[in-house]
């Protein structure tokens, strides 16, 4: 499970102005290229990047937002992250969520797994990481 590609909404559920979907994992440059339609080399470390999101199986248009690609181990779970930043309408999030489950290699996230992945790649100690749940 720790080689796994996970992605999960990271920020509050239910309605907001922006939420934040993370993606985390060897797989991580892979699905962003999936779902923004970039090529690899257009992965700019630590910058937000205005992206068309889009179904990568369908094409589907599913909103214009922000990418910011974080490379391992300079992240917040230590491995190489995605964050697709994205109106927070339920029906862009859940169009998001459906794309990325369509990527081949990616799973839905467990509750709570960016934090242990973090705390196991020594980005968080025990105290934040408790401090966080």
């Amino acid at each position: 499970m720790k080689d796994d590609t996970i992605y999960a909404l990271a920020s509050g559920g239910g309605r907001a102005g922006v939420a934040v979907v993370r993606v985390s994992g060897p797989g991580a440059a892979e699905a962003a290229i999936a779902v923004c339609g970039l090529a690899e080399k257009a992965l700019a470390p630590r910058r937000a990047q205005r992206v068309r999101m889009a179904d990568p199986a369908t094409g589907e248009a599913l909103d214009d937002g922000l990418l910011i690609w974080f490379p391992a181990p300079a992240s917040f779970t230590g491995e190489n992250v995605a964050e697709l930043h994205a109106h927070g309408g339920p029906a862009v999030v859940a169009g998001i969520l459906a794309a990325l489950a369509r990527v081949p290699g990616l799973r839905l996230a467990e509750p709570g797994e960016f934090t242990r992945r973090a705390f196991e790649n020594g980005k968080l100690d025990l105290t934040a990481a408790e401090g966080l749940a």
